[in-house]
């Protein structure tokens, strides 16, 4: 047999004619206007007929100025409906009920959780209302930190993504350690290929099991060592399954405050060959016909080459290192700081005309190209500088306006504005001057006359283009 289970009461006080029935009237307005932070009284319209105000942080939002406006309208639009429900629920007699509504009010909106009930048999209804503003607040607080978790735990992700991706497509054969088992927690791809093992059998194996059974204890020792300093050189050893020479080095990190190990294992062979192509290419770099010069960001020389050595006028390379290159390279001025930025910009030039000072005085026509490196976390930036002085000398100069032109257009990038414009003036006047030398048949007192130039200007002139040992007369 089922057992009957009764409807909660909700009636009030559970011994009836406990309270008087002539409460005088004060009184019961009083015990309604307390039982609530905010009370109204409606009529069945929902007009305001009186307000009381229990909680003095709402007293500054005005709701003492309502009598005679529409409660419904006070609120926001989501909110009405909800208080035209309650306010038929009242009337209708249906058993009341709490529900949240948020009122337009001085100062900003502010949420309510109100009762309306019916004041006996007469017309007019209470409307208990209860300040809601720090449950909301706390509300705000708790979807702020749960967002603010989310995004960490979004960022926690992709981070994770990202190692898992560099970890399994690295070259390079790299394991984690646990730092107090020495057991195998995770190895890479390349891990599993040099130790000719099965994808995922190295999990859980002791880290001393991949090398030979006589050198294990060296291999413990030397986990010891990296544990306890940063610096420990790497260790050679051999591998149990293969037998190759390996090169293994360690480094020390905490994840979750347990110690762990990332190992790295190198093949002896591959590092002999690194090391082989290195010393081949310096080599090569020394040798090129061409100046080459490595430069920090500081346009400090790191190395150079025979020929730029040769070309500086220096007698040898170490004289080189540790100086500004601007003490060969480039005219004074920003010409080489010009160099630099487009190298930073771009990370690359070609073919910049310019010139290179030696020690002794000569100078050279030179062509700079360059691009932009990592070393060691900073960038440096490696120069080729071609002499091309002999190629110009040989070459017929060229009197063509719009091939000079365009010659100007293309330093644009490579000098400042104020340079080009003095670059173009130059050769403009110069061009002129040639023009009219070969019209008068190198009359200079005939040029300086079509030209508007006192002679004295002509000459100031022919002297500053290097005309000043031509033949030509001055009659």
């Amino acid at each position: 047999m089922s057992q009957h289970i009764a409807p909660p009461r909700s009636s009030g006080f559970l011994t009836p004619g406990i309270l008087p029935d002539d409460l005088p009237t004060d009184v019961i307005a009083s015990l309604l206007a307390a039982v609530g932070d905010l009370s109204f009284i409606l009529a069945r319209d929902g007009t305001v007929l009186d307000v009381a105000v229990s909680q003095a942080d709402l007293a500054n939002h005005g709701f003492d100025g309502w009598i005679g406006d529409s409660w419904i309208a006070a609120m926001t639009a989501e909110s009405r409906g909800k208080a035209a429900e309650m306010i038929a629920a009242a009337l209708a007699g249906e058993p009341a009920r709490w529900r949240q509504v948020n009122h337009l009010a001085a100062g900003g909106d502010v949420p309510l959780r109100y009762l309306v009930m019916a004041l006996g048999n007469s017309d007019r209804l209470i409307a208990i209302g209860r300040d809601m503003r720090a449950a909301a607040e706390m509300q705000q607080r708790l979807l702020h930190t749960q967002q603010s978790l989310e995004r960490d735990y979004i960022r926690l992700r992709q981070a994770e993504t990202r190692y898992r991706l560099l970890f399994d497509l690295a070259a390079d054969a790299v394991m984690i350690v646990d730092g107090q088992t020495r057991r195998i927690r995770e190895a890479n791809p390349a891990a599993h290929r040099l130790l000719d093992a099965r994808e995922g059998a190295l999990i859980g194996n002791p880290v001393s099991s991949i090398v030979a059974e006589d050198r294990r204890e060296d291999l413990v020792a030397y986990l010891g060592a990296s544990e306890a300093s940063d610096s420990t050189d790497a260790i050679v050893l051999h591998l149990a399954e293969t037998g190759h020479e390996v090169r293994l080095s360690a480094r020390l990190f905490r994840q979750s405050r347990a110690p762990m190990l990332i190992v790295r294992i190198e093949p002896v062979d591959a590092a002999e060959a690194e090391h082989r192509l290195d010393h081949t290419l310096h080599d090569v770099l020394d040798r090129m016909p061409d100046a080459f010069v490595l430069i920090d960001r500081d346009q400090r020389v790191l190395t150079a080459n025979t020929a730029f050595v040769e070309l500086a006028e220096m007698p040898s390379v170490e004289r080189v290192l540790g100086n500004p290159v601007g003490t060969w390279l480039a005219r004074p001025g920003r010409e080489l700081d010009l160099i630099i930025a487009q190298l930073r910009e771009h990370g690359s030039v070609h073919n910049v005309a310019t010139i290179l000072r030696g020690a002794a005085g000569a100078q050279e026509d030179v062509e700079v190209s360059g691009v932009t490196a990592a070393m060691e976390g900073r960038d440096c930036f490696g120069l080729t500088i071609r002499n091309v002085t002999r190629r110009l000398r040989d070459t017929p100069t060229s009197t063509d306006l719009p091939r000079s032109v365009e010659q100007l257009v293309e330093l644009v990038g490579r000098m400042s504005l104020k340079d080009i414009v003095r670059e173009s003036t130059d050769m403009i006047e110069r061009l002129c001057i040639e023009a009219a030398l070969t019209y008068t048949s190198d009359n200079r007192a005939s040029a300086a006359e079509i030209l508007g130039l006192s002679r004295q200007s002509l000459y100031s002139k022919l002297h500053r283009h290097g005309f000043a040992n031509s033949q030509g007369s001055d009659s």
